[in-house]
């Protein structure tokens, strides 16, 4: 998926000084971004306050939205480098196409992971036929230096590994928990789960106090270790927990646990490219206004969307908080 805002701001991320290593409770909304021709997404990290948690640098929250009457979601060919994006989704189905030659639709609890390594395009749209609602979230997870250059792949996976009990059905999408790691490719400590808490149910589900903690809340209510949390809203949670409480009162909620080693590099991301200096991003930008590098999106009826321009300032990488 691809920020598409014709006015993108630099985020500049990474570095650890600005880590809690104690547990903290910091809430976080979402923004209101337009996605393509009729999506609206709210855009969780970067925020205001925050722009990583671990390695993940980039979440958007969509939907429910009914499409049954619309084209759904429809993201024309664009650029990635430096980072690999996930397709999570809870409704619907999106086709995703990339210049490897890749072409496969991503269903409800599959895990979709493009790794964009140097260079990759791709687009995403939901099919043609397709059903009501569309609901789901789209990641990125920053490459450290040593593999942002890496040859650019893509993954699906249908089957993920499963940890149930006290109420909880979590899904591993990255990384492990509790036991159960995910076939999905990673390259730094990090962790994704899907985690569906019934009705009623109390539970306590085990952490790594080395690693940094979100909650996203994607349906119905939940307290995540006291702080109630709705789809629209990332809850920071710091270092330094060992579990985690998790409630459920109104009805059944679902909410994505996103964790990780602290990012210890400082990265410049901006549009869809994450490098490390100024250099690097107009570089990207050069070449894909050009059409070299990142290759071609074959069977999308439409154009490629072009880059916006830099901004007027230098990019410079610098820490992870505002």
């Amino acid at each position: 998926m691809s920020n598409l805002d014709v006015k993108p701001q630099p985020t500049l991320c990474g570095g650890r000084e600005d880590v809690s290593a104690q547990p903290v409770r910091e809430l976080l909304t979402g923004k209101p971004v337009q996605l393509g021709e009729s999506t609206v997404v709210r855009r969780l990290l970067p925020n205001l306050g925050r722009r990583m948690i671990g390695a993940w640098c980039f979440v958007d929250h969509y939907g429910p939205d009914d499409i049954e009457h619309e084209s759904g979601m429809r993201v024309a060919p664009h650029p990635h480098m430096g980072l690999q994006t996930v397709s999570w989704l809870h409704e619907g189905f999106v086709e995703h196409r990339d210049s490897l030659g890749s072409v496969q639709t991503v269903h409800p609890r599959e895990l979709g992971l493009m790794t964009a390594g140097h260079a990759v395009s791709h687009s995403e749209s939901s099919p043609k036929a397709h059903g009501k609602w569309l609901h789901g979230a789209q990641l990125w997870v920053a490459l450290p230096d040593g593999d942002r250059f890496t040859e650019p792949s893509f993954d699906h996976h249908p089957q993920l590994p499963r940890v149930q009990g006290q109420g909880v059905d979590a899904t591993v999408i990255l990384g492990s928990l509790d036991g159960a790691t995910s076939p999905g490719r990673t390259f730094t400590p990090l962790l994704g789960a899907d985690l569906t808490i019934a009705a009623g149910a109390e539970a306590r589900l085990p952490l790594q106090p080395d690693f940094e903690y979100a909650a996203l809340a994607m349906s119905g209510a939940a307290e995540v270790d006291g702080v109630r949390i709705e789809p629209g809203s990332l809850l920071y949670l710091g270092c330094g927990r060992r579990s985690l409480p998790l409630r459920a009162d109104d009805g059944p909620a679902s909410v994505m646990l996103l964790g990780g080693e602290p990012f210890a590099e400082k990265l410049v991301m901006w549009w869809n490219f994450v490098g490390r200096s100024h250099e690097e991003i107009a570089a990207a930008r050069q070449d894909w206004m050009a059409g070299d590098r990142f290759g071609e999106v074959h069977g999308y009826d439409g154009h490629p969307i072009p880059a916006p321009e830099l901004p007027s300032l230098r990019l410079k990488p610098r820490g992870r908080a505002r």
